[in-house]
């Protein structure tokens, strides 16, 4: 009997409802819990919660390199305050001692809490944080939202899904023998996604891009960083909008301060549903050093 790989799936925000809270990514929980292996071992134990009070060292990621957790999925969804030095050297102390990270956020400035996160945070560039000055000033990718500066990167509506490109080689994460190209093709679409790139200070490299629907100009989507003597893998992905209800399933709902009109083309897209179920599970299995154990 396989022993479960332990997953912390947490936000940088205090349980907010017109947020995006924790409760906000209740399928990738979902589904995460219901994988199994072929002798009906459950192959993931999933944890989700919000974050503590803020002003003060977030309880489980302060510590999580004593927890019981192999891997955790960060989704930054604040504007700045999500983590304090003592969370962050939490997380880097996680990581050192082997644990796996993916680590998230959105357009602009959300989520630059994660900015000074050592090399993860450096694969995120954002408006005023871990600035790159020839892009910085770049004009918006996503006309439709004027108020949200770069980055925004425009790969479709909310619910809808796009195409994306498995940069070579193939990275593990991104194999999917289902479908027709032998790759992932396929994620949740988001009007205004961030910017993520492959840090010079540590060894990583970008694994899938994007194609804006507003300028057709290419964009990073994923950047993997492999396991090391002195490191867990972890995956810096430009959008935590991969990942939410609201992406799989509009009728899910969100906070009031989206404006943009959804759309339905994952749901009635069913092989473009399985692509986006297959990267989640390769990623849950990829950062606990796991190969594929016939799951189902």
């Amino acid at each position: 009997m396989s022993t479960p790989i332990t997953i912390l799936l947490q936000t940088t925000i205090e349980p907010v409802e017109n947020d995006w809270h924790i409760g906000r990514f209740s399928m990738l929980r979902d589904y995460l819990a219901s994988l199994s292996a072929l002798d009906g071992t459950h192959l993931f134990r999933v944890t989700a919660r919000d974050r503590g009070a803020l002003g003060m060292p977030d309880a489980v990621l302060s510590t999580l390199d004593a927890s019981v957790y192999d891997e955790l999925w960060l989704f930054a969804v604040d504007s700045g305050e999500g983590l304090d030095s003592t969370d962050r050297e939490g997380i880097l102390r996680f990581r050192a001692r082997g644990g796996g990270i993916l680590i998230t956020r959105d357009h602009m400035d959300l989520g630059c809490s994660i900015s000074a996160l050592g090399a993860l945070g450096a694969a995120h560039l954002f408006h005023t944080h871990n600035v790159d000055p020839g892009l910085s000033s770049s004009a918006p990718d996503d006309r439709d939202t004027p108020a949200i500066l770069w980055p925004n990167f425009h790969s479709g509506a909310n619910g809808d899904a796009q195409r994306i490109e498995p940069v070579l080689p193939v990275h593990p994460v991104l194999r999917d023998p289902e479908s027709e190209s032998g790759t992932v093709m396929y994620l949740p679409a988001h009007p205004h996604e961030g910017a993520v790139i492959a840090p010079a200070c540590a060894a990583s490299r970008v694994i899938a891009t994007g194609r804006s629907q507003a300028t057709g100009n290419p964009f990073n989507v994923a950047v993997a960083f492999e396991r090391s003597n002195t490191e867990g893998p972890a995956i810096a992905e430009s959008t935590f909008h991969h990942f939410a209800d609201y992406n799989w399933d509009p009728t899910r709902g969100c906070p009031d301060f989206v404006t943009e009109a959804p759309a339905d083309g994952l749901a009635k897209n069913p092989r473009a549903m399985a692509s986006v179920h297959c990267y989640v599970r390769n990623v849950a299995l990829w950062l606990a050093g796991r190969p594929h154990p016939g799951d189902r």
